[in-house]
């Protein structure tokens, strides 16, 4: 099984039944806290639920493209600036 890559900033990989799942590192808590913005506040404007952005803030659930693009949209940034999957060599 190959392994995916992965950052040390708290970003793990998990094995579920031989699935070789990557979870990537992001920057949605800086951003939406740089904006002032409660976890709430930003799954209001976005049309998803604050368990969703609190799952993908700690790595528990990487978003659907269309979802990764409305945030780094809202953001005004790349879509690279806001998720990593890239290892640190």
């Amino acid at each position: 099984m190959e392994s995916c890559p992965t950052s040390n900033l708290s970003q793990v990989d998990i094995t579920r039944n031989d699935k070789h799942v990557c979870h990537m590192k992001n920057r949605i808590r800086v951003l939406r806290k740089a904006q002032g913005l409660t976890q709430a506040d930003l799954a209001d404007t976005l049309g998803v639920s604050r368990n969703t952005i609190n799952s993908i803030e700690v790595g528990r659930y990487v978003p659907s493209l269309p979802l990764a693009l409305k945030l780094a949209r809202f953001f005004g940034k790349p879509v690279e600036e806001v998720f990593d999957d890239r290892s640190e060599t």
